[in-house]
């Protein structure tokens, strides 16, 4: 689907393809759309669905009056029988669910829900539906969305698209950090310390893309492990983080079992960060954001191709490490924001096969050309290794 920012004069074709599945015998269904604020799901929605009845719950009075009357939404649908509707940011009145569930039930309406978070519906103890929706996901921009994408751009800044396409993100980002705090901490009531969240969420884009440990962030952040591990769970099911897990089939070394935790989006990420004001080529914070760059595109690819692959890194306790594997050890991949690779870059990559079959062993970087080692590890830029992976070539 093209979404046209005539604001930019820009067009971006999104890569996702919602397809809902009709009852046969009533004619209706249902999706969820789920995604982080500021991925585009509005625009998304309005474009694919342009004749859409369309409930925007970030609309104070409206979800105020449906929080206190769910029933008024069932009388407008039957009265004006649309072919299908939009409900905007559903967690914000669980109480719609109920509702939903009887249009889908004896109506023939198509149903879209859209939101960044289910935890409030699940709190509330609402089934999403019991299976009778298919679920979405949407992402940042991706590589296959934005042609001839700023790499240092989306390092520093992310891809949000609202963020990527401003001259000057720096205030928006800011602002949208604050409003997370207040819209999705606040006002759902998922914790009562704020100041101490504040600080969790700076401690965390300090650890960004490290494994995870509760008690040393307790410690700095004054709260005990087991509020920890609460915390990092608000951040999941609000979109806003994700884990990735260790890969575990074991072998010879002995591995590491902690999960690593990145945030949704390399701007996000920065914005939280104390010392990420500028992402400079060479220092580790460009290091970082390459890597955690290239993780968000991988989640993305998976999702919009409807893949099961599952994500997961490979360390050991002595210190050898693949930034992600795929599967079953299908591919193996790293990722090196370095110019020149040296013999040191591919220790990883090395010991792993030692130890496993592994299908692909790639090393992603900034150099220019595409080579492959003698023993077999493609050395790719980061450029060509974006083309092959939306061609299919990689997975």
């Amino acid at each position: 689907m093209i979404i046209n920012l005539m604001h930019k004069r820009l067009e971006f074709q999104r890569i996702l393809e919602m397809t809902i599945p009709k009852n046969p015998i009533k004619g209706s269904g249902a999706a969820f759309l789920w995604g982080p604020r500021g991925t585009g799901k509005t625009t998304y929605l309005k474009q694919k669905f342009p004749r859409a009845k369309y409930y925007d719950l970030l609309q104070s009075d409206l979800a105020t009056e449906l929080m206190l009357h769910p029933d008024r939404m069932r009388k407008e649908i039957l009265a004006e029988r649309p072919a299908a509707v939009v409900i905007d940011e559903i967690q914000k009145v669980p109480p719609l669910m109920d509702e939903v569930h009887w249009l889908l039930e004896n109506t023939a309406t198509l149903i879209i829900l859209c939101g960044s978070s289910a935890r409030k519906l699940k709190r509330g103890g609402k089934n999403l539906l019991g299976g009778r929706a298919v679920g979405y996901q949407l992402f940042p921009l991706t590589t296959a969305e934005i042609k001839n994408i700023d790499l240092q751009k989306a390092l520093q800044f992310g891809t949000n698209p609202r963020h990527y396409l401003e001259g000057n993100p720096r205030p928006l980002l800011k602002a949208y950090v604050s409003n997370y705090l207040r819209e999705e901490i606040i006002e759902e009531a998922l914790t009562r310390n704020i100041p101490a969240f504040a600080r969790f969420l700076e401690v965390v884009a300090l650890t960004h893309g490290q494994l995870l440990n509760y008690a040393n962030v307790g410690r700095e952040v004054g709260v005990s492990p087991s509020t920890v591990r609460d915390y990092y769970q608000i951040l999941e099911d609000t979109l806003i983080g994700h884990t990735v897990e260790p890969w575990r089939k074991r072998k010879d070394r002995r591995l590491i079992e902690t999960a690593k935790f990145y945030l949704f989006d390399v701007g996000i990420a920065n914005a939280l960060h104390p010392e990420a004001k500028d992402v400079v080529e060479g220092t580790d914070v460009y290091g970082n954001a390459f890597e955690h760059f290239f993780v968000e595109e991988l989640r993305a690819y998976l999702s919009y191709k409807e893949r099961d692959d599952r994500l997961a890194f490979w360390r050991t306790t002595s210190g050898y490490e693949v930034d992600v594997i795929i599967g079953s050890m299908a591919v193996a991949l790293e990722f090196k924001s370095t110019k020149r690779i040296s013999t040191d870059h591919l220790r990883g990559l090395r010991a792993l096969r030692e130890e496993h079959t592994v299908g692909k062993a790639i090393l992603v970087s900034r150099e220019e050309r595409i080579q492959q080692t003698p023993d077999g590890i493609l050395l790719m830029p980061w450029q060509q290794f974006c083309d092959r992976l939306w061609d299919g070539e990689i997975i």
